[in-house]
Order: C-alpha cells, then structure tokens, then sequence
C-alpha cells in the first residue's frame, strides 16, 4: 500500500505540513535547513511534490521577534481565507519562540499577498510553537506546545477555542504533558500536534523526547461529543503509536501532519535514514518528509504501523 509513495517524498524538509484543497492540489510547507524563511510548494499529487511549484513567501525579520529559527510552519483554509502559522525566535534570543500568523486573502496562496497579523497571545509569555487549527462543530480551535515554567520540562500540549485564526476566546487547557519515560528522552517534550477526526473521535498524534532517533509520535483522543475544554475527557496512549524502525532503516519518525489521496488516509512525518549524528540533531539537515497510508482498528484508532523503508 505504501509503495506507491515516493519515500523519501520530499528531502530535508522535516516538521512537514500537506493540505490538499478543493482545487486538487496538495499545498506543502515545513521547516527549511536554514530556519530563515517559509516556503510554500503545490503539486497535483503527493509525489509531485518533489518537482512541484516552489515559492517563498515570507522571510525572517533582521532583528526583533520573528529574526531567527523559523520552524514547522503550517498552512490552513479558515473561512474562506489562508493562513500561516509558524514559530519563530529572536536573533538576540535564539529560543524565545512564540507562535505567530500570516494571512492571505487571495485564491491563489502561491501568488496572492501574504500580511503579518502578529504573535498569537496564549496567555503566558514563554517558550510556545507548534500551533495547528482545526474546526469543530463550526467552532475553531487551536492546539500548541509551550513551556510552563512552573511544570519541569520542555513543552506541553495545550487547547483553546479561538475568536479569529490569530486571537484566543478562552483560555488554554493543558490536555498532555511528558509524563511516560519515551516522552523524556533527553527532554521533556511534547510538540507538533496535529488533528485527525475520524469514527467519531478527535484524534491528536504529537511527537515526543530530543529530535534524533529518540523521536516518537504519541496519540491523544477524544470523543467528538465530548467538551474538547476539559482535559479530563482527554486520553492517551501509554506507548508510542509510530517510532524508530531498525529493521527498516528509519529514525526518529515524527511533527506529522495528516492529508488525504483518493480513499486513503495519508500520515506525512519526517524521518531520517541514519542513527549516528554529529553535533545538534536540529541542525542536521536530513530529516526528509515521507508519507504512509494508513488504516483503522476495529475500534476505530488509526494504526500507523512501521515506517517503511526508503525507496527513492
């Protein structure tokens, strides 16, 4: 079922993103090697992607906020409307990420003009990136990853409905922490949710621990009647759904996103095809972009599988 997809789909390109529009074609963005601009690509089809239509169509600011590490960047349809949402640092503060939004009016996001609506104001100010939307019985909702300085760690998983694609309307509900020892590998990390619903449940898959072969992807749910607000109606898995696969030369699988070809699911993940890396994982450029289709269990949770090998 998987060979039909080019794997890797997309090189170096990690954290990706792929949304297929009502006009047929797939819209991909992530982090680029340089963490200094977003790029945005489309192609009719998953495969194409590689050779499909490029554009940068925005870059970091000299100095300030939004000067530095621009990471995992996501394109959504919001009303009619494209938005961007993205993290970014300071050159003189290199992890101060705060999560913020481009908007675009036009049809076309490739050639239409994209404005800076600002930083995303999730109630604290600290360490925050990661922000997906998803929309939920005609409401809006965000979820991110932030630092609480008053909770050991790196970042956890938070939820807020939201008045407008840049603006909060209630305030954020911590639904995951790292609690699980494959979730505090190195670090204490929960980060790069992305929201999947489906045989009436929400689900969340969000990746976990340092960014080298340790990387994993966890899954949180919900059932779709229940208040999405109160975190005990939240669940989650006490083991990885998707991780590091020896056998089949995969490393570190993990900040997916979901899309759809045909009658398929499709999981779009970063992953790379080695172990050993020098110096900081994050600046190792080769966490290429792959895609698996997937399918469901009796009761209806997604089952991922292994990362298959390379074939491309």
């Amino acid at each position: 079922m998987n060979k039909e997809y080019k794997n890797p789909l997309v090189l170096q390109r990690a954290d990706p993103w792929c949304y297929k529009h009502s006009d047929g074609y797939y819209y991909f963005t992530a982090s680029v090697p340089a963490y200094d601009r977003i790029e945005l690509r489309r192609a009719k089809t998953l495969n194409g992607l590689a050779d499909g239509e490029v554009k940068t169509i925005w870059t970091k600011h000299e100095s300030g906020p939004m000067s530095y590490n621009i990471w995992a960047p996501e394109i959504h349809f919001i009303c009619g409307k494209w938005y961007i949402y993205f993290a970014a640092a300071r050159a003189d503060e290199h992890f101060a990420h705060r999560c913020y939004v481009l908007e675009c009016e036009d049809e076309d996001p490739m050639t239409g003009k994209w404005i800076e609506k600002g930083q995303v104001d999730t109630g604290w100010e600290d360490f925050s990136l990661d922000m997906t939307s998803f929309i939920h019985k005609n409401e809006q909702y965000v979820v991110w990853a932030q630092r609480d300085r008053a909770i050991p760690g790196n970042s956890n998983l938070y939820i807020a409905k939201a008045k407008n694609p840049w603006t909060l309307e209630t305030k954020a509900v911590m639904i995951s922490i790292p609690e699980y020892d494959w979730e505090k590998v190195k670090f204490f990390v929960n980060e790069g949710p992305a929201v999947l619903c489906r045989n009436g449940k929400i689900f969340v898959t969000y990746s976990a621990s340092a960014t080298d072969h340790n990387y994993c992807i966890g899954l949180l749910w919900i059932d779709e009647n229940a208040d999405l607000l109160d975190a005990n109606n939240w669940h989650k898995s006490e083991k990885p759904v998707f991780k590091t696969c020896e056998e089949n030369g995969q490393y570190g699988p993990g900040h997916s996103s979901f899309t759809t070809d045909e009658d398929k699911d499709i999981l779009v993940y970063h992953c790379r095809s080695y172990k050993e890396i020098e110096g900081d994982p994050l600046y190792d450029p080769n966490r290429h972009t792959r895609a698996i289709a997937f399918g469901y269990d009796e009761e209806g949770f997604p089952m991922f599988g292994k990362p298959p090998k390379d074939n491309n």
